[in-house]
């Protein structure tokens, strides 16, 4: 997420007054509580982009803690953000998570969400394959295009649930979902972006990545418009962590298969993805300092993804809004968003987080963490790209087939967090491609660790 100076701003004034509140109140005490009941934790969401306009908005995220004998795990959360940009974009979601409160042990994730991306990073397919020239987004080079011209246009409808129960006890635990997803993809919308803007400002209409694609046949016609993408989803999960929010030590897990099927209304498409993905927590001082890693693999098993599916990331449990990769926010900071993007991917994450202070505001808990990182990533499935089709002029200008296959794409970084009551965290991480191909920073302001 870039250009968010104002963000900051918001957040350090309104950081005393994370909103706070329980069901029940009790006497106050200078050592740590339990929470118990309702705790509510709320951020504005602004920000400013030059072609998107200032996102405005809120998020507000309810934590049900009962009578506090399970804390920090709660029995049920739930999550809602809206905000808007004034050039059209938009999320709404709400996300839900019943943890410790159904029978039988179960466990219930649902996810409801409709996003609108005006301007979606595109940078094409197969990692360093495809080329990045920032000088057809820079003004003021002789070679200058549009500063959309690696962008495309999104619509996302996404209603997900996922049910998990216990194969023994609770840490290993098998799972199953489904997810009804609708795409409206296309062109960059010039006259959104346009709107408003001097005629000196505004953008001309030219060609983009996203239409070059299109006209070679890399992106067929029948998917350049988008469509249905609703999958099934079943898996096995291990999990010994001993807090879901920020662990400090124990393993997460898990081995899923995602499946579209043409009969599940997916007239178009029909495809099946395998995820791997294996986290470890280790504590190196108790209670302040730990040392955690990430790995992970999702690649086509079956079929033939849509190219609006390549970059969308999936996994037994995830509460983030936007879950595209690898690229960004929640997979390589410091990275461009969807940099990194093709049949099959693999990833690493490391990370130390150090709790530097721990107090408490009112009745609630409250500590600030320190964390540095390091993201790494590639493609090790290749979207398959017909070279008879594209002139050897654009060859040499678009591509660097020189990678006969993906090299690996690093990138390094720090960050803070404020969490409240353990679960409710407020991530503020900065990161570094070490690459120029794959741009040069990031400043990426969400809730909750990256894993």
């Amino acid at each position: 997420m870039h250009k968010n100076v104002l963000i900051i701003v918001v957040i350090c004034f309104f950081l005393p007054g994370l909103f706070v509140a329980k069901a029940q109140e009790t006497k106050e005490k200078k050592e740590a509580k339990t929470p118990t009941g309702l705790s509510f934790g709320g951020l504005p969401t602004i920000s400013f982009d030059a072609d998107m306009g200032f996102q405005y908005g809120g998020l507000v995220s309810v934590y049900d803690y009962g009578d506090g004998s399970a804390y920090p795990s709660y029995r049920q959360m739930m999550k809602v953000e809206i905000s808007r940009y004034t050039k059209g974009s938009g999320t709404n979601q709400l996300f839900y998570d019943a943890k410790n409160l159904l029978p039988h042990h179960l466990r219930l994730t649902a996810d409801l969400s409709y996003l609108t991306e005006k301007s979606l990073d595109f940078y094409g397919f197969n990692g360093y394959q495809s080329r990045f020239v920032k000088d057809f987004m820079d003004e003021d080079s002789p070679d200058y295009i549009t500063r959309v011209f690696y962008r495309d246009l999104r619509k996302m409808f996404r209603l997900t649930a996922d049910l998990q129960g216990q194969i023994s006890g609770n840490k290993f635990r098998w799972l199953a979902g489904f997810g009804i997803m609708h795409m409206e993809t296309g062109r960059v919308d010039f006259d959104a972006i346009n709107k408003g803007k001097d005629e000196a400002d505004k953008l001309t209409d030219t060609v983009t990545l996203f239409d070059k694609y299109v006209g070679w046949g890399i992106i067929s016609e029948a998917e350049k418009d988008g469509g249905n993408a609703n999958f099934l989803k079943a898996g096995l999960v291990y999990d010994t962590r001993d807090n879901e929010a920020n662990p400090m030590k124990g393993m997460w897990s898990e081995a899923l298969v995602t499946y579209a099927p043409k009969f599940l209304f997916n007239p178009e498409f029909s495809y099946a993805k395998l995820v791997l993905i294996h986290r470890q927590y280790f504590t190196l001082v108790k209670n302040k300092l730990s040392f955690v890693y990430r790995v992970g693999y999702q690649g086509t098993i079956g079929g033939d993804a849509p190219f609006f599916m390549q970059p969308y990331m999936l996994s037994s449990y995830s509460s983030i809004t936007k879950t595209d990769g690898l690229g960004g926010a929640k997979t390589l900071r410091g990275i461009m968003r969807d940099r990194v993007v093709g049949n099959g991917v693999a990833y690493g994450n490391l990370e130390l987080r150090w709790k530097f202070l721990t107090t408490h505001i009112g009745k609630q808990n409250l500590y600030f963490a320190l964390n540095g990182f390091s993201d790494v990533g590639m493609v090790v499935q290749e979207v398959k790209i017909d070279k008879s089709k594209i002139s050897l002029a654009d060859q040499e200008t678009y591509f660097d087939f020189s990678y006969e296959k993906d090299k690996l794409h690093p990138s390094l970084g720090a960050g803070l967090r404020v969490a409240l009551n353990e679960n409710f965290i407020l991530a503020i991480d900065y990161g570094f491609a070490t690459n120029k191909q794959d741009g040069l920073k990031g400043l990426y302001i969400n809730i909750g660790n990256l894993f």
